[in-house]
């Protein structure tokens, strides 16, 4: 059965991602290095690691496999979790997958150089009731083309 991995330092998803992991019957797995409020689903699993950089996202690349769903923002983690073969979305439903990992990781990397000259602010677009919806009908695609490929029927779109 596939696994759900979430970086969950600020993902404005997480009730989301339970609505659907509940519905298809996925464990879920919260990734921080602060707090998180406790769940008493057993289906839910918090995991705190420490405030060396990096460390959420070293955890989950070290434990997604493929056929695994992973919610993250990080742009770095998606392309270590791509490459392992998890499938992987952001919060506002983007996708990362084998034909966009390297324009994002390149786009970021242009981002980062231009916030670094001066060039651009960086500011990022606030999260609009349109990101969830989104989020909402991918990252249940994702769960069912998970599934599916962890029972071995193919790869459900």
């Amino acid at each position: 059965m596939p696994q759900i991995y979430v970086d969950a330092d600020a993902c404005p998803v997480k009730p989301e991602i339970l609505k659907v992991a509940e519905r298809h019957g996925i464990e879920v797995t919260f990734v921080a290095n602060s707090g998180l409020r406790p769940s008493r689903d057993p289906m839910v699993r918090n995991v705190i690691v420490s405030n060396a950089f990096d460390a959420a996202d070293n955890w989950i690349a070290e434990h997604a496999t493929n056929s695994d769903v992973v919610v993250t923002a990080d742009v770095p983690l998606a392309v270590r979790c791509v490459a392992g073969g998890s499938l992987v979305c952001g919060p506002t439903g983007r996708v990362f997958d084998d034909t966009n990992i390297g324009m994002a990781s390149a786009m970021r990397d242009l981002g980062a150089h231009l916030r670094e000259t001066g060039e651009s602010k960086g500011y990022n677009a606030a999260f609009s009731p349109k990101d969830r919806s989104r989020f909402l009908e991918t990252f249940d695609r994702l769960c069912r083309r998970a599934k599916a490929a962890a029972a071995g029927t193919g790869d459900q779109k």
